[in-house]
């Protein structure tokens, strides 16, 4: 039986000379790594740490122990990123793997401020994090870097997202003002209860003035603190000349709390602190969920890209750089377990990688050599060499980025619907308040102001305004889940109104991975040179059908002059002579007869048949259940494509299509979907491609699916970034249920306020039902939104299914 190392526990190679000697016996270590990194801390007098120790340590990399490993931490550009300047030097945090016990914490510590130059480190064990700060004169950041290496601890500058940071800031500092504002309120309201049951009489003057004092003392933090964004935000309006849901609240607020401390020190009128700590706990409760709600269905894409990355040199040797530097073109190891910094391609390696921050299907997929991996995904288990092909902003996830931003940026109709309602119901609530103020001042001057009150708390339009921003948050939220991403900001509402769903074919039901399936030369065309001159000619198309040819492109046979006619085919000239490539009534001047079944290419020299291409796609894995889910949803589907009417007539009867055309050029599609249009129908046009772009741009909602041509998906209201055509239906039913929870948010709010109008108007509602009233009405709201996170996905109406197609 092998020994284990004594360092990580792994076994110990028969022979291995590596050994560590501690307390006069010698351990035996199974590497190089292991005897480097156990003589460096027993060279530093820390051999305690064995002792200590409660798990093993990993086994390190030799190469992790190399200074030049770390020489890019030491670059200005780098340093100004993580370096901060400090009083006794310079100081960062640090992001430390493979800490498994406090005796990792001790030995970092220990070795760190044995270094001269160091003058402070500090490891946060609970977030495996180290603050070391140093001399810049005496010690280079590489050296702290290269020093964590060689004792086994790899470490990165730790730089969370900044936007990130501030909402992570901005969220604990709301959690705050809700604690103090609960505890405020507690404390209070056991104070206020005796007041409500026994009544100022039974408990005698000097108990009364007590429980008004701890009151006030109490209410003040709450106000001062946890309601001081209400007055912020309002100050903010009204020199705005804008008038917003925080305007009645800073005024029900500060009055109340105003009059109330007046009551206490003066000894006479009445005290409502209690009704002022709940209307700031339960608005705050409100304001919280909503937050909760906006963080989840907020895009965090950003935040899935490394701040580094491991570059491979020209010699093999790996550097840590900014992920920022990278080019297209560099080398880089991705390994397990860590995040692909930019878009690439594999060079060595097979691996499973988890993609579901961009499509929503959380089982890995597998990359092999040549295929490509997104940068944000998630390395699951070997390592890969990959080449750099987009990064930057040129990477998938900036682009998706921008489309998200461009989505936010414009408020669809029914938020900015609501939001105008909230503007002119704030006018109309404070002359309607004035307006009650005035009356009770005739009436009943003593219940004047606490009537008035009621009515500026009550009828808050705090519900109306959070009706429509909380459910699209979480409309957003659950649409990403499912790898829908809204790119304009009317889509939602368009999906939701959608009766009709045209499919392209080819790349939209069909995976579009066209294969060249048989040849069928003419005259003295010998099959291997009429490939050649296809392939030639395709090298200029972005069609997937020019894919079919690649394999058989040959270095410097190429076309000139290529013109591609949409929905027809491409002409070129090759060796002189004018050659076409396409439909058979194109390349040859009139119809002819393809050889048999299926999609047939023609081409022609001077207009003179010279071969036949029959070509063959692949269905989507899931067309049957996308097709059948929307049928269940009462939504009409048909089907537009260019290829030929046996083709495409074979596709729709397989999955259930009764409506569908053949030989459709962009023009015919787009008077098709006019025509829908005509006839009522609100339409969504499914497509990926350059021909697919005027009929995109002319229907009411378009979706570009998965693997679309760039120009196709600037076109498209939404991205379907899932492999699964099923989201289709998914994305159609949850943009549904966003519309009816803000439709349904909306007439609550409205109905509530048309209600609690009157009531507290008559002076029926006390100011602490008021406020109770008002924040259920606002937690109504959010909660009824919440409910689009927990909706489960449509299941599957029928088993999978997979077949080739002639396409």
């Amino acid at each position: 039986m092998s020994a284990s190392c004594y360092h990580c526990g792994s076994p110990v190679p028969a022979g291995a000379p590596w050994t560590i000697t501690l307390e006069g016996e010698p351990q035996p270590l199974c590497c190089p790594g292991c005897e480097a990194v156990a003589h460096a801390i027993v060279g530093s007098g820390l051999a305690h740490y064995y002792r200590y120790r409660t798990e093993l340590a990993p086994r390190p990399e030799e190469s992790r122990a190399r200074a030049q490993t770390w020489q890019a931490f030491d670059h200005p550009e780098l340093q100004a990123r993580f370096v901060h300047a400090a009083d006794n030097g310079a100081s960062a945090t640090l992001a430390i793997e493979n800490i498994t016990c406090a005796a990792c914490a001790w030995l970092i510590e220990h070795h760190l401020n044995a270094l001269e130059g160091i003058t402070e480190s500090a490891v946060n064990l609970s977030e495996h994090r180290l603050r070391v700060s140093w001399d810049p004169s005496i010690l280079a950041p590489s050296n702290i870097f290269a020093e964590l290496a060689a004792i086994g601890y790899q470490a990165l500058p730790f730089e969370p997202d900044q936007a990130h940071q501030r909402e992570k800031r901005e969220d604990r500092l709301r959690v705050r003002r809700l604690i103090v504002a609960a505890v405020g309120m507690m404390q209070v309201v056991m104070f206020s209860i005796p007041l409500y049951i026994a009544g100022p009489d039974e408990l005698g003057a000097g108990f009364s003035a007590l429980f008004h004092w701890l009151s006030l003392a109490l209410t003040t933090p709450v106000v001062l603190f946890s309601a001081w964004p209400f007055f912020r935000q309002a100050a903010h309006a009204l020199a705005h000349r804008r008038l917003n849901m925080d305007v009645p609240v800073a005024l029900a607020i500060g009055a109340a709390y105003l009059a109330s401390a007046y009551a206490v020190v003066a000894g006479r009128g009445d005290v409502y602190f209690d009704s002022i700590a709940m209307f700031t706990f339960f608005l705050l409760v409100s304001r919280h969920l909503e937050a909760r709600t906006r963080r989840r269905g907020g895009n965090a894409l950003g935040s899935h890209l490394p701040a580094s990355a491991l570059r491979l040199d020209a010699d093999g040797i790996e550097r840590v750089v900014p992920a920022s530097l990278l080019e297209p073109g560099d080398r880089l190891l991705v390994q397990p377990g860590t995040t692909v910094p930019a878009d690439a391609v594999i060079e060595q390696g097979e691996s499973s990688l988890d993609e579901s921050m961009l499509t929503g299907e959380f089982l890995p997929v597998t990359r092999r050599v040549g295929e490509r991996v997104i940068g944000g995904s998630q390395n699951m288990e070997n390592a890969l060499v990959v080449r750099v092909t987009h990064a930057g902003k040129q990477a998938t996830i900036a682009h998706i980025l921008d489309l998200t931003d461009r989505a936010f940026a414009h408020r669809p109709r029914l938020a900015r619907l609501a939001e105008a309602m909230v503007q002119r119901f704030v006018l109309r609530l404070l002359l309607v308040t004035l307006a009650v103020a005035t009356a009770w001042a005739f009436i009943d001057p003593s219940r004047a102001f606490w009537i008035t009150l009621s009515v500026l708390v009550v009828t808050c339009p705090c519900a109306l305004a959070l009706a429509a921003p909380t459910a699209l948050a979480a409309g957003h939220g659950a649409l990403g889940r499912r790898g829908v991403l809204i790119t304009r900001a009317d889509a939602i509402e368009a999906l939701a109104g959608v009766t009709r769903v045209v499919f392209d074919k080819t790349g939209t039901l069909t995976r579009g991975e066209m294969r060249l399936a048989d040849t069928r030369p003419m005259g003295s065309m010998d099959a291997a040179r009429a490939r050649q001159i296809a392939a030639a000619i395709e090298a200029h198309s972005e069609h997937p059908i020019a894919r079919a040819f690649g394999p058989f492109r040959r270095a410097g046979f190429k076309a000139q002059a290529v013109v591609r006619e949409p929905g027809q085919g491409l002409h070129a000239t090759l060796e002189g002579a004018t050659w076409r490539l396409g439909r058979a009534r194109f390349a040859a001047g009139h119809e002819i007869a393809p050889p048999g079944p299926g999609q047939w290419l023609l081409l022609s020299q001077e207009y003179t048949p010279r071969a036949w291409f029959r070509l063959e796609d692949t269905l989507r894995d899931d067309a049957l259940e996308a097709v059948a889910a929307l049928d269940a949803l009462g939504v009409g589907v048909e089907l537009l494509s260019g290829d030929e009417p046996e083709t495409v007539k074979a596709l729709a009867e397989a999955l259930g299509i009764d409506t569908w055309q053949a030989r459709a050029t962009p023009e015919a599609k787009l008077a098709r979907i006019q025509a829908l249009q005509a006839e009522g129908e609100r339409v969504l046009m499914v497509g990926d491609g350059i021909n697919d772009v005027p009929v995109l741009a002319g229907a009411d909602v378009a979706l570009a699916v998965n693997g679309a041509t760039d120009l196709a998906q600037t076109r498209a209201d939404a991205l379907l970034l899932s492999p699964r055509l099923v989201r289709v239906g998914e994305a159609l039913e949850t943009a549904g249920a966003t519309r009816r929870v803000m439709r349904q948010n909306m007439a609550w709010s409205v109905a509530y306020n048309g209600l609690a109008l009157p009531l507290a108007a008559l002076g029926l509602v006390p100011p602490w039902l008021a406020a109770l009233g008002m924040s259920l009405s606002s937690l109504v709201v959010v909660g009824n939104a919440l409910r689009l996170g927990r909706r489960r996905r449509m299941a599957p109406p029928v088993s999978s299914l997979r077949q080739t197609v002639n396409a």
